[in-house]
């Protein structure tokens, strides 16, 4: 199977007629490109575009396409219909073997961004996996795991970000199938180094997918995974021996990669479907925006046809810096696309100021608009919190002194938000 490539802005003029319903395709994390000579796009990348259209004479840029197609030993087919909500089986193919270039083999994980202002949603399959009344619970557990494989890992912060993220996207042939809010548990390979000759013990991580995976066919899920490193407090040198067992062995996997996963576990931070309507408010510090980055591509970039929200998702992401910040021009595009639906608020700790002139944590935005959060809590408003455990108290706080200002009980707003089942937390 082919690789999904990025097409940079750089090479946006090859496409600048594409018909305003078709999707567009683009890694967020992979270098932008400069093409000087257009045949070399052909030449270094391969692209598996199930969206393309058809070619039609009409269209400048395919026919700029099937020149640069014809210097380079690359045939472009393509068949479908125009109609985005079908699925288009276009692809590019090497027919001349001799040219077919290493690059086939690699594969990137890849992010959709609607290509302009219309709101054409991707279509899903299978449709069967919208039929169940109840999520799917520990279908693969630590004594029978599951055996997938890697399909990609991509790096997804900049250089100036502290640590490494990784966007893993594994391939479990629609045999592990989840909901939106849970997780998977992974097995890294080994001993248990505090049980000699025990298998190291299952690490939890939240899915960053829809059910239907990145490629939107149910047979992948994707993790947001940080690089767990330590470092000596007194020599300030990394300390190999510490290294997180797990994240290491995610983030230095290969395609193609063999790994057990258990799963899927979790019912607290399922999205509630009952009102499409509702709103939803998400606050995320680092990879805890995994599930809300399944949450936000089932609102508002994948077809479902018994989902249609109609509601407000509000996220709100705390990260370091700019360069920390994670699939933030897939939020902004939704920001873009649907500006009465999504609403998007980024505290960067080491770049930005609160009103007290202190470093900017996810707590003093949440105290920002916290008249607005409080009002739409109490007409019936989810919340959820993921990330770190080191997040809660100083959010607890925060709302806690809001509540007060406002001559509200803290204690019993509380009880009644988990009482009404709109209190979601996930921390690790």
């Amino acid at each position: 199977k082919l690789a999904f490539t990025p097409i940079a802005a750089s090479a946006s003029l090859l496409f600048s007629k594409l018909p305003h319903s078709c999707p567009f395709l683009f890694s967020p994390s992979l270098p932008q490109i400069k093409i000087q000579n257009p045949s070399e796009l052909l030449r270094k990348h391969v692209i598996d575009w199930p969206w393309l259209p058809p070619l039609e004479p009409r269209w400048l840029p395919w026919r700029r396409l099937v020149r640069m197609v014809a210097t380079t030993g690359v045939v472009l087919r393509s068949r479908g219909n125009n109609s985005c909500n079908k699925s288009w089986t276009g692809k590019l193919a090497w027919e001349n073997k001799t040219l077919q270039p290493r690059h086939t083999k690699k594969v990137f994980c890849m992010y959709v961004q609607q290509a302009s202002k219309s709101k054409c949603k991707v279509a899903i399959k299978p449709l069967e996996l919208e039929n169940t009344k109840e999520p799917p619970l520990n279908l693969y557990k630590p004594k029978g795991p599951y055996t997938a494989s890697i399909v990609s890992v991509e790096r997804i912060v900049g250089p100036k970000a502290p640590g490494e993220t990784c966007h893993i996207v594994i391939d479990h042939g629609g045999n592990v199938p989840y909901w939106e809010g849970q997780s998977y548990g992974v097995i890294p390979p080994g001993e248990n180094p505090k049980k000699p000759g025990a298998p190291n013990t299952v690490r939890l991580y939240s899915i960053a997918s829809t059910r239907y995976g990145d490629s939107f066919d149910g047979r992948t899920a994707s993790l947001c995974v940080r690089r767990a490193v330590y470092y000596d407090p007194e020599t300030g040198k990394e300390d190999p021996s510490k290294k997180g067992i797990c994240s290491n062995f995610l983030c230095d996997s290969k395609p193609g990669d063999k790994i057990q996963i258990t799963g899927p576990s979790g019912k607290i931070m399922l999205l509630p479907e009952d009102d499409p309507n509702a709103t939803h408010i998400m606050i995320g510090t680092g990879t805890g925006v995994a599930p809300f980055r399944g949450y936000l591509r089932r609102m508002f970039m994948e077809d479902v046809s018994s989902f249609k929200f109609g509601g407000l998702a509000w996220l709100f992401l705390g990260v370091a810096n700019t360069d920390s910040l994670l699939y933030d021009e897939e939020f902004t595009n939704y920001l873009q696309q649907y500006p009465e639906n999504f609403r998007y608020d980024k505290a960067l700790s080491r770049e930005q100021k609160n009103k007290s002139g202190g470093k900017m944590y996810v707590q003093d935005k949440i105290e920002e608009y916290s008249d607005e959060i409080f009002k739409l809590l109490d007409d019936g408003a989810h919340i959820y919190f993921c990330g770190l455990k080191g997040m809660m108290p100083g959010i607890q706080d925060t709302l806690k002194r809001v509540a007060e200002q406002r001559g509200e009980s803290w204690h019993q707003k509380l009880s009644q938000l988990k009482k009404n089942k709109q209190w979601h937390v996930e921390v690790y």
